[in-house]
């Protein structure tokens, strides 16, 4: 084989493997999150999205690859007069997302930086409208208005500012001294209130305590008082019982000895006998009763009867003397 015919081979070889790397190389892979800006000839020509594409050598090129993904940025302190002129040191975290490739990529030279300016003014304008101690009860407010103001102004540039968050507000060392002695202050207090209110529950627990033991003593006293009530009116009960049934012992004995002696069928006479009988016994003195008929006319009779008896037994002793 002659030599020139090698080196022909060989080049056609070489250029074939070079026109095979490139058009291989040319030849892009675009992510789901990724958009692609191509140029011809340094004018914008078109916007890759997800898939496969081809990328005519040396006349197209890729510009920028722009990210789809929701990004986020963390700026550094800055110094913000309040208005009632104390300097805070406050920071700010972005999240935004592109939403426009091409925007994105020619509106603006630099968007961070941008979105960083525009940030920090924002937060100045905001900060210098407030105290000192709306800073720090205003967040909320202060993201709202800033993420829109923000968003806003973005818009061109084809970014969507999705949060604009405070992470840190700082103010000097005197005043934060000065918020701890408040913030102690407060704790202390807060402490003292929750001791009184403990105090105050124990209190009263134990004065619903005495109060309720207080109670059940008076029902217990109550009711001791009651069954002492009712165990002495059953024992008078008892006693007025056994005095009825005494009386009625004493009725029943009058009337059986009544009974006997209407059966002995007793005379006048010696009923007048018994009579006086019983009135020497009662002046002998032993006696402490005189029993006095109730009808005075039968104790007359008696008498009487009495009196013929005695003269009757008169002459018997002189006859027989």
């Amino acid at each position: 084989m002659q030599p020139g015919l090698i080196v022909t081979i060989a080049v056609v070889a070489v250029l074939f493997l070079i026109i095979l790397i490139v058009v291989l190389s040319s030849f892009r892979v675009v992510r789901q999150t990724e958009n692609f800006i191509i140029e011809r000839f340094g004018k914008y020509l078109t916007t890759w999205s997800t898939g496969i594409h081809f990328l005519c050598p040396f006349i197209d090129r890729v510009v920028k690859k722009v990210s789809l993904k929701e990004q986020i940025y963390d700026f550094p302190p800055q110094p913000v007069i309040t208005k009632d002129n104390v300097t805070r040191q406050i920071d700010s975290i972005v999240f935004f997302q592109v939403t426009d490739s091409k925007l994105y990529t020619y509106g603006v030279e630099n968007p961070i930086a941008g979105i960083e300016a525009l940030t920090a003014t924002t937060r100045r304008n905001l900060i210098g409208d407030l105290d000192l101690d709306d800073t720090l009860t205003s967040r909320d407010y202060i993201n709202s208005k800033r993420r829109s103001i923000v968003d806003e102004a973005t818009d061109p540039w084809g970014i969507k500012v999705t949060r604009v968050e405070v992470k840190n507000i700082l103010p000097p060392h005197d005043i934060q001294e000065a918020m701890e002695k408040q913030r102690r202050a407060e704790r202390e207090k807060r402490e003292k209130i929750l001791i009184a209110e403990g105090e105050k529950t124990s209190a009263i627990t134990i004065a619903e305590g005495k109060k309720e033991a207080a109670i059940l003593n008076a029902d217990a006293d109550k009711q001791a008082k009651i069954k002492a009530a009712e165990a002495e009116a059953e024992a008078i009960l008892k006693i007025k019982k056994a005095q009825a049934d005494g009386e009625l012992m004493v009725r029943q004995a009058e009337a059986k000895g009544i009974e006997r002696i209407n059966n002995s069928k007793p005379t006048k006479e010696s009923l007048a006998i018994r009579s006086f009988e019983t009135r020497e016994k009662v002046a002998d003195g032993k006696a402490t009763k005189l029993i006095v008929p109730s009808n005075l006319q039968d104790l007359t009779s008696y008498l009487a009867v009495a009196k013929e008896a005695v003269k009757e037994e008169k002459p018997a002793e002189e006859v027989k003397k």
